[in-house]
């Protein structure tokens, strides 16, 4: 019974294990799927979430040993605490929509502002109410508290400092520096220790805009060129389409003007009973074949691709869509015309792969070598952030595409292709052909 029971606990212990690394993957995976811009967004929203915390733990929760063991201290210590509490859990929403404010995504949350408002104004009433309480006498304890205060207000000020301008909330900042002056110095009687209090509250002003606003100004300078980069790559995949269109115009252009022309030709010859017009038809029917093999030349792309213009579109529309892709080995190799097409072809299907992934792929690279102990040339294009493999070869919407087409295309050249990720995380879509067909 025993080596059962150890077999079953190692067995819970194996599928607890596999659990935990599947959540993680999962996690990974939709944290990918943010994209860059998602994830820059994510880290400084987050970030700003947790600030508010640092003054409730560093200058407010202090005060709950820094009071006199007397029940009204300690409750008004309590109270003040327990609202900044309050304050960093409200400080999520409320940032988050202020920041949502600042970049123009939503309205200002009025409502939060004032919860958070009623708050800081209660937390304030208690803190002041511990100084009456506890009097000016103990200058350790009266810095303590009023620390305290000036770490109350950085929630409301941080989430204020996102809804105003500058002007607005500098002008804010100056007179509540000024009220607060003169209710310190009415209250205690010491206007230098009341101007001490005073450079606080204008040192926390500043440190809540200084720390909020650039974040806003980051996200929103992100947001700017996530928008361009997007466009960018719009407008790259719309050139090629004007370079297909223009391909297609060059391929049918002339010999629709011809069919045109020697078909009116031979209705005229027809009319006269000529025995050329059965000439002409049958030139206009070797023209329109002509044509028609052409155009499946175009659409099923077997029309030459030129190698170096095929990696210099790809870099540069990998990286309009925010890749970084580098091309790397035998640049000045001298390749056979009908090796450089089919290595062009295996350039433009792998980048049209890693367009699909663009939201997760940062890195890709085109690496070409000679491998001199096998006689074979190598071609690799590999790229990370890969979630989703793509689809397995012929399972293109057209009969030779994909992975199939390509396969086809370095079949007659003694070529070979594999695809499918590798240990390091990364996906790899490797071309070997002979050096027999690589050198001609």
């Amino acid at each position: 019974m025993v080596p059962m029971g150890a077999a079953a606990l190692a067995a819970q212990g194996y599928r607890h294990d596999g659990g935990e690394q599947h959540m993680i993957g999962r996690l990974r995976a939709a944290w990918q799927r943010r994209g860059q811009a998602g994830m820059v967004d994510a880290y400084f929203r987050w970030t700003l979430y947790a600030l508010p915390w640092l003054p409730v733990l560093g200058g407010v929760a202090p005060l709950m040993g820094d009071t006199a063991a007397k029940p009204l201290p300690l409750t008004l210590a309590a109270v003040a605490a327990g609202l900044n509490v309050v304050q960093g859990v409200l400080a999520v929403p409320l940032l988050n929509r202020s920041l949502d404010r600042y970049l123009k995504l939503a309205a200002t949350p009025r409502g939060l502002l004032v919860v958070s408002g009623v708050l800081t104004l209660a937390a304030e009433t208690a803190l002041f109410a511990l100084i009456a309480v506890q009097g000016t006498a103990d200058e350790e304890r009266l810095s303590s508290v009023a620390l305290a205060i000036c770490a109350t207000l950085t929630p409301f000020l941080m989430a204020h400092s996102l809804v105003v301008s500058k002007r607005s909330f500098l002008a804010a900042l100056a007179g509540a520096a000024t009220v607060l002056f003169l209710l310190l110095a009415l209250l205690t009687g010491s206007w230098l220790g009341s101007l001490g209090l005073v450079f606080l509250l204008v040192f926390t002003g500043i440190w809540s805009f200084g720390t909020t606003r650039p974040t806003g100004w980051i996200l929103a300078a992100v947001r700017k060129l996530d928008a361009a980069r997007s466009i960018e790559a719009r407008l790259a995949v719309a050139e090629e389409r004007l370079r297909f269109g223009r391909d297609l115009h060059d391929v049918m252009g002339r010999n629709l003007a011809v069919i045109a022309l020697k078909s009116e030709l031979a209705v005229q010859l027809a009319r006269r009973e000529r025995p050329e017009a059965a000439e002409q038809m049958v030139e206009v029917q070797r023209i329109a074949q002509e044509s028609q093999r052409e155009v499946r030349e175009v659409v099923r792309g077997y029309r030459r691709a030129d190698l170096q213009a095929e990696l210099a579109g790809a870099r540069s529309i990998l990286r309009a869509a925010g890749v970084d892709c580098r091309i790397e080995g035998e640049e000045e190799a001298q390749l056979p015309p009908e090796v450089e097409s089919a290595l062009g072809w295996v350039v433009r299907e792998g980048t049209t792969n890693v367009l699909r992934h663009a939201a997760e792929v940062r890195r890709c690279a085109v690496r070409t070598r000679i491998d001199a102990h096998r006689s074979v040339l190598v071609m690799t294009m590999e790229n990370d952030g890969v979630t989703h493999p793509p689809p397995a070869a012929g399972t293109g919407p057209l009969p030779g595409s994909g992975l199939k087409g390509l396969r086809e295309r370095l079949h007659p050249l003694g070529g070979t292709l594999t695809s499918g990720p590798v240990p390091n995380g990364s996906y790899r879509l490797t071309v070997e052909l002979p050096m027999g067909a690589a050198t001609g």
